[in-house]
């Protein structure tokens, strides 16, 4: 199978990233544009509710009861370390009808990780080849893109809400991903909760000032408030949502 295109989704918390980085994962399956992986290495995000799936465990946790049975010897006799570690990553794939998820979850533990991260990033490398598109929601530190768990990224999007402030945090982001020498293969900004899907002349200022590619603007969605209060995946909102509809014309006028 060809090289899958990675889209890798970045903001702060609070922006509403997870949940754009659910619909355009909806959107995608929705176009059969799949099978999608998605990786969810946003330690505080709830991606997984966003899109209606449930999470038995995460990678974070499977790295920390290897790095233990490592310490304590307690690897079953006959598997070897690398054995082991496929046995436990491959009960961390969450399946779904459309789409496969992994959870990468934080890791509480002191030891040192470098064998299991370098077996993190051997994991998804070999997963990845099996599906046409990869999603990867990250923290603003962008910890994962960084370490290289995504070989490579072909869209980068930067998520802000509509004040200057999250437009200031993204354009640290971009400043980040460019000293990381990255190169993604486009990069741009959605904007978030604009009352009306409109953007104020502000705000405006604040991306041309920092020389942000503006991808397009969303509306802010009373909907997607209400599945927020009420634990509902918001990725399941009828296509013809205000949010769903201006993110689907955003993806198509980036070719996605």
């Amino acid at each position: 199978m060809a090289t899958p295109h990675t889209i890798a989704v970045a903001g702060k918390g609070g922006v509403g990233k997870t949940t754009t980085c659910g619909m355009l994962i909806d959107y995608l399956c929705k176009k059969k544009k799949g099978p999608v992986l998605v990786v969810d290495a946003d330690a505080n995000s709830n991606l997984n509710e966003v899109l209606g799936v449930e999470v038995e465990t995460s990678l974070g946790q499977i790295r920390e009861e290897m790095a233990q049975a490592e310490l304590k010897g307690t690897i079953p006799a006959g598997m070897t370390k690398a054995d082991y570690a496929e046995f436990k990553f491959n009960s961390a794939l969450i399946e779904d009808d459309d789409f496969d998820m992994l959870v990468m979850g934080r890791t509480q533990g002191k030891g040192c990780y470098c064998y299991v991260n370098g077996v993190l990033q051997s994991q998804v490398a070999k997963y990845a080849k099996n599906y046409s598109y990869v999603v990867m929601d990250n923290e603003a530190g962008l910890e994962h893109v960084a370490r290289g768990t995504l070989p490579h990224v072909d869209t980068m999007l930067l998520i802000s809400d509509c004040s200057r402030r999250g437009i200031q945090a993204v354009a640290r982001i971009a400043e980040m991903i460019g000293e990381m020498e990255l190169k993604p293969g486009k990069m741009g900004l959605i904007v978030n909760r604009a009352p009306g899907g409109v953007l104020d002349d502000g705000i405006k200022e604040e991306i041309e000032k920092h020389g942000l590619t503006l991808f397009g603007v969303l509306p802010h969605d009373d909907a997607v408030y209400r599945c927020d209060c009420v634990g509902e995946p918001s990725a399941k909102l009828p296509d013809n949502d205000p949010m769903k509809t201006a993110l689907k014309a955003v993806m198509q006028e980036i070719g996605l």
